[in-house]
């Protein structure tokens, strides 16, 4: 299954460019610890090449910009370029599967996600035209009042690794229906499919600079995309600390943002719950994906009556999870993505223990894998609330649990945390279900599972884990700003007092 990564450089105004300063950033598979390529290294020169590029798009032939076009006009391109990602599907997956060590299959399904994406915001796009001039009801007659949808211009999107094109999508795709000109800024960890989506707006003919992509490392590229003072807004998915970052550097602007930040999800087990169905959401909702996951219900509470049994149901699945080359088939924990992220997870592992936490499976290297930043499904008994690894996010296969006597008792404990993402409640009650939901602080709840995610619904948190919503309707209005229209139409003088001419 040999699949070699393209040569690309950065793509600027509709064309491949190297970087003005030419540096590039080797490409490590994460499975086998190889060099398999490399990625252009934008800086503040390229950014402000992008950020010129995106302007002039926006401003060519005015009346007939990517801004004022038709939404259907705008859904075409879409569209097909969802097409051409369906069409290149099993490259695209393998290639993010050696770029972030993602399982193949999930992969696969990402991709089809990726083009669901696009073709979801391209109906959205075409339902703008219909919306626009809404009217608003004014107490006077001599009023009539409306409402525009507009573009708000030009976007930096700043986004992660863990999903490294269905990220760009959630963002790229309602910023192109909305009618903004954006440049891309993907993690340097993984960033290959990304420059592919480059190729793919090439192929279907999108206007140049409406989508400009800046690899790259953060503090060289993304910072200055995020202060730049001709870029209208950022929209930011990674980890909190960057977050704070950008936000600082974006109010000196008085510039918007939307940030999707880390997360410290709980899942509750109630002792009413099928313990196999209630093992298998647990060990997905935390191991997906690798475990890195800004979601991941990493944080299990569990009734004490039924502790001893679920958590030896726990083991042996943890024991029978094919750890693996990312692209074997039935592989279902590939490695983490870099060497940094490798030992960033054993620390928290190997810190907890120290702390008196009791490690009862995992957190460490496989023993028949001896390359590869490959680690064990860890779970974490004994862990008390001052603990690092129960305060902090891992991003990584690491659970950590906490036993309950009580429902107010899981509801305090579930909302223990600075983040507020995900979170999910396990039980056969279905009014106690729906009590702890409006009780849990979170911006997502998942009853009796974890992890879906839907386009049409909204995604995002509060406190700490950010502000704003990706995906759905929310999606788009991220991309919009409003402005009201009010005309007088009485053939009236308005009257506030007599004309000059009759004094």
């Amino acid at each position: 299954m040999a699949i070699s990564i393209p040569s690309r450089q950065l793509f600027i105004d509709g064309e491949w460019r190297e970087p003005v300063l030419k540096k590039r950033i080797p490409i490590v598979n994460p499975a086998t610890e190889e060099t398999i390529g490399s990625i252009p290294a934008a800086t503040a020169e390229d950014v402000e090449l992008a950020v010129d590029a995106a302007r002039k798009a926006l401003a060519r032939n005015k009346g007939k910009d990517w801004a004022s076009a038709s939404g259907a006009l705008r859904a075409k391109y879409l569209r097909a370029i969802a097409a051409k990602i369906t069409e290149r599907k099993s490259e695209l997956a393998k290639l993010e599967t050696i770029d972030c060590g993602k399982p193949l299959e999930e992969a696969a399904w990402d991709i089809d996600d990726v083009a669901g994406c696009f073709e979801y915001y391209a109906d959205l796009a075409e339902g703008l035209d219909a919306k626009q001039k809404a009217p608003v009801s004014v107490p006077m007659d001599t009023f009539k009042s409306h409402v525009l949808k507009e573009p708000i211009g030009v976007v930096g999107l700043i986004t992660p690794w863990n999903y490294p094109l269905l990220m760009a999508a959630w963002k790229v795709a309602p910023a192109l229906a909305a009618g903004c000109a954006a440049i891309l800024k993907p993690s340097e960890l993984a960033s290959v499919t990304c420059l592919e989506l480059g190729e793919i707006c090439k192929d279907v003919g999108l206007p140049s600079g409406i989508l400009n992509i800046l690899t790259g490392f953060g503090p060289e590229a993304g910072a200055p995309l995020a202060s730049h003072p001709h870029v209208d807004k950022i929209a930011f998915t990674g980890s909190c600390a960057t977050g704070s970052k950008i936000m600082t550097a974006a109010a000196q602007l008085v510039k918007p943002v939307t940030m999707e930040l880390g997360g410290k999800s709980p899942i509750v087990v109630f002792d009413d719950v099928d313990l196999d169905k209630a093992a298998e959401w647990t060990i997905f909702g935390c191991f997906w994906t690798n475990g890195q996951i800004c979601s991941a219900t990493s944080r299990l509470l569990v009734h004490e009556s039924i502790a001893d049994e679920f958590l030896d149901r726990l083991v042996k699945w943890c024991q029978n999870i094919k750890i693996s080359d990312p692209l074997e088939e039935g592989c279902r924990l590939g490695p983490v993505v870099s060497a940094g992220q490798y030992e960033k997870v054993l620390n928290f592992v190997s810190t907890a223990e120290r702390e008196g936490a009791k490690i009862l499976f995992g957190g460490v290297r496989p023993k028949h894998l001896k390359k590869g930043y490959f680690v064990e499904p860890a779970i974490v008994t004994n862990v008390t609330t001052s603990m690092q690894l129960w305060r902090e996010e891992v991003f990584g296969p690491v659970l950590c649990v906490k036993t309950f006597s009580s429902e107010d008792e899981a509801i305090e404990l579930a909302n223990d945390t600075i983040y507020g993402l995900g979170a999910a409640v396990i039980s056969n009650d279905l009014e106690r279900c729906e009590r702890v939901t409006k009780a849990l602080q979170a911006g997502i709840v998942w009853v009796n599972c974890s992890q879906p995610c839907f386009t049409q619904a909204p995604w995002g948190g509060n406190k700490r884990s950010g502000f704003g919503r990706e995906l759905g309707e929310w999606g788009l209005d991220n991309y919009l700003t409003v402005k009201q229209v009010t005309e007088y139409v009485s053939d009236e003088p308005w009257g506030w007092y007599k004309s000059p001419s009759k004094l």
